[in-house]
């Protein structure tokens, strides 16, 4: 960065190659790579947890027991962390669960022009290039809740994880928030 009277300038390091082409130095491309993961339960508003079964291609939250809870299975969430290049939209997420002996991501996919939750049998990836349906961004709910979280899928600005009542099931899905400054609880996680 260089001052020039009130104004911050950002210059780069340029450097003429052998064929006069002009190189920037230092600069990186727009990428996700893993820095940090984290093991957490999913609860939602209820204090329900998230319930992976993907033998039903259901998440829901569910009631769960505290001997249902040490088990785990299909509960203890990886979160994975990325770095990025571009901060603004929130930190870039994504999630992993262990079930039995097979580890399932989560991501977002358009099924008959809906976007719906799926979780895929499979490894979230340490390097993503440019973009990915597993990606999610991190964003606190509302300024007073530090302690809860909205999360936007990448690829789909303004679709965030949230639940929905279908019969006895508070199912996970993908639900667009209508206005950036609304609130809705079930976006609350």
């Amino acid at each position: 960065r260089v001052k020039m009277s009130d104004e911050d300038i950002l210059v780069c390091a340029v450097k003429f190659g052998d064929n006069f082409c002009l190189y920037f130095e230092g600069l990186e491309c727009d990428a996700f790579s893993k820095e940090k993961t984290l093991q957490r339960f999913l609860r939602n508003v209820n204090s329900q947890l998230l319930v992976v079964r993907p033998d039903l291609n259901v998440a829901a939250f569910e009631d769960v027991t505290d001997q249902e809870m040490r088990s785990g299975n299909g509960m203890h969430f990886n979160i994975h962390y990325y770095k990025t290049t571009t901060p603004s939209a929130g930190m870039p997420v994504a999630f992993s669960v262990q079930i039995a002996d097979k580890s399932y991501y989560m991501c977002g996919e358009k099924e008959c022009g809906k976007m719906i939750v799926r979780f895929r049998e499979g490894e979230v990836p340490k390097e993503i290039p440019d973009t990915s349906n597993a990606i999610f961004f991190k964003k606190t709910f509302t300024s007073c809740s530090s302690r809860a979280f909205k999360f936007e899928h990448s690829l789909e600005r303004g679709m965030f994880l949230a639940f929905e009542e279908e019969g006895s099931l508070r199912k996970l899905i993908l639900k667009k928030l209508s206005r950036e400054d609304e609130v809705d609880e079930t976006m609350k996680i």
